[in-house]
């Protein structure tokens, strides 16, 4: 049983390794700023969550629970990256660097940017004549 889990362990540490290479790749050979910016968002997020899997199943042989702190980093990891590469993306387009390719918003209007002049606010409900209970 021992030998299963750490062929176990060694295969995702393996798999997450090959991910956050590939990423890595994608980073120095992919020709847009917009494309090197999605590549290792996902490769790295899924490589270091196999690695935080790999560490917790190394503590399952010996008896051991998993350990929350492991767990903690990974729940971190999985909701920041996608929010800092929206950010980069936004940065990117605001100051002109997307390049031309950018995808149709399919709204009818363009990407937000902070030139264009924000929606009209709805109008407000009516104030009641009578103070409410």
């Amino acid at each position: 049983m021992m030998l299963v889990v750490e062929w176990g362990i060694a295969a995702v540490l393996v798999g997450g390794g090959l991910f956050a290479l590939i990423g890595s790749y994608g980073l120095l050979r992919l020709p847009q700023a917009m494309q090197r910016l999605h590549a290792p968002t996902k490769a790295t997020t899924i490589g270091v969550g196999a690695a935080l899997l790999a560490s917790s199943l190394g503590d399952l042989p010996g008896g051991g629970a998993f350990s929350a702190q492991e767990w903690l980093v990974a729940a971190f990891l999985l909701l920041t990256a996608p929010i800092s590469a929206l950010f980069l993306a936004k940065t990117l387009i605001l100051r002109g660097e997307a390049g031309d390719t950018l995808p149709d918003t399919r709204t009818g209007r363009p990407w937000a940017t902070l030139e264009q002049s924000p929606p009209e606010p709805s109008p407000e409900p009516p104030i009641p004549d009578h103070p409410v209970k």
